[in-house]
């Protein structure tokens, strides 16, 4: 089976009504985001960040994969489909996707302050006075503003091997995660689908550009790998 390698943002979460910090009424409105997104924002206010992700948490509940989710996972009949996603829910994998890199953490996730491979799964709230086995406090488990991105290495490795690459729902503005797509090998062909595409730098790869929603863009792709590959 070929390897298709999707990068994947915002936009296709979007798309089941969860909300984006782009968004004008986006999740981090009311917020700066270092108060709710940095070490230093946990540090000074571990109460409002416990609170703003009990919120996202909740909200998680609430929504369900949508059709551009499932796409991806139907394509593992046909391709080794590995989805790297900024995205800190668990669409994905809900949807039925089996190969899920997440490069910034997990909403459903929460680790120990002391102990970062301490990780637990969480569906509920995490309150101050919540520990791990040695009594630490446990924090969400999202790769804040200024920390180091673990799975980035991994995501490069999976890049680098790719024999399709695509990008769904995402600006590409959010580095490191932005620059995947310019450690793909020469020749791959390359998707990008998002209603309002940016501008990808030159790479001397063929790029073909579906500019939809993940909704509907996900089945076009399919349609246009299946041809290229005869």
């Amino acid at each position: 089976m070929k390897k298709l390698v999707v990068l994947t943002g915002a936009g296709i979460s979007a798309e089941s009504g969860l909300k984006t910090f782009r968004d004008s009424n986006g999740l981090w409105e009311g917020h700066n985001v270092m108060d709710v997104a940095s070490p230093e924002g946990w540090q000074r206010n571990p109460e409002l960040v416990l609170d703003f992700y009990n919120q996202r948490r909740r909200q998680l509940h609430e929504v369900s994969p949508n059709a551009g989710h499932l796409a991806l996972a139907a394509l593992e009949t046909h391709f080794e489909v590995h989805i790297i996603t900024q995205n800190v829910d668990n669409l994905h994998e809900r949807a039925g996707s089996s190969r899920v890199l997440h490069l910034h953490g997990e909403l459903l996730k929460v680790r120990s302050t002391q102990h970062e491979h301490a990780v637990l799964d969480w569906s509920g709230d995490l309150n101050l006075g919540d520990t791990d086995a040695r009594g630490h406090q446990l924090r969400p488990h999202i790769v804040w503003f200024g920390e180091a991105v673990p799975a980035l290495e991994q995501a490069l490795e999976l890049t680098r091997a790719a024999d399709i690459f695509a990008v769904i729902g995402t600006s590409l503005q959010v580095y490191p995660a932005a620059g995947l797509i310019e450690y793909t090998r020469g020749h791959i062909p390359i998707f990008y689908i998002d209603p309002h595409p940016a501008q990808l730098p030159y790479l001397g790869n063929p790029v073909t550009v579906i500019a939809e929603a993940a909704t509907t863009g996900v089945a076009k792709m399919h349609e246009q790998i299946m041809l290229l590959l005869g």
